[in-house]
């Protein structure tokens, strides 16, 4: 089976694997630069994480039924959740109490469940037939090397420079992400809402359409 993806399957994974690649920098060593620079407590890193982890979650469906209403939400959704998500960096910079980090984390969880319930919405609806899986597993592969990656890095990226340049850079690579998403609007948004078996019908006809011309 030849991996070819369609424009959007192709912009969405892009936007997601650079992204998620910023955010791995400082995933695994966020717990250290709570303890260390802002001197909390392992109860605070603890509590930190789980908001953002309820927020997102508790979340997630609402933003979707909403998202599902039409493909305009759904964009919308993705690209603003994506770009609160962000600037989120910059707020560790400048937090120095518990209840700033738990501010953060919460408006993290919430913009993350906004992206992602536009995200999953639209990428289902563009999947090539036949390629399901494997596109998933495409971005499955994307959210999971880049970051994986990205760990190593920003430990090494924190030990010669610091938080706060690191912070910074995952704010950067972002924004890189959101922008991204901007190349597909026009696709996304000048669609016709439906079903995903009625936009892959569309797509195949285009396909064979464009078969019989060459």
């Amino acid at each position: 089976m030849k991996l070819k993806l369609n424009k959007i399957i192709r912009y969405l994974i892009y936007s997601d694997l650079v992204f998620y690649t910023g955010w791995g920098l400082i995933s695994p060593i966020f717990a250290l630069f709570l303890v260390e620079n802002l001197k909390l407590t392992a109860f605070v890193v603890g509590l930190s994480a789980a908001i953002h982890l309820i927020f997102r979650s508790l979340l997630r469906v609402p933003f979707g039924m909403y998202a599902d209403k039409s493909q305009k939400k759904s964009y919308h959704f993705m690209f603003w959740g994506l770009l609160i998500s962000a600037f989120i960096p910059l707020g560790y910079i400048v937090a120095s109490s518990p209840l700033h980090i738990y501010i953060l984390q919460a408006v993290l969880g919430a913009s993350l469940a906004m992206s992602t319930a536009g995200w999953t919405g639209i990428f289902a609806k563009y999947m090539d037939r036949g390629k399901e899986s494997t596109e998933w597993g495409i971005d499955a592969v994307a959210v999971g090397i880049g970051p994986g990656i990205a760990g190593a890095v920003g430990g090494l990226a924190v030990t010669y420079f610091s938080f706060n340049w690191v912070f910074i850079a995952v704010t950067i690579i972002g924004l890189v992400g959101v922008v991204l998403l901007l190349f597909v609007k026009k696709d996304i948004l000048k669609a016709r809402d439906g079903g995903t078996g009625k936009l892959f019908v569309q797509h195949e006809l285009r396909r064979v359409k464009k078969a019989r011309i060459s």
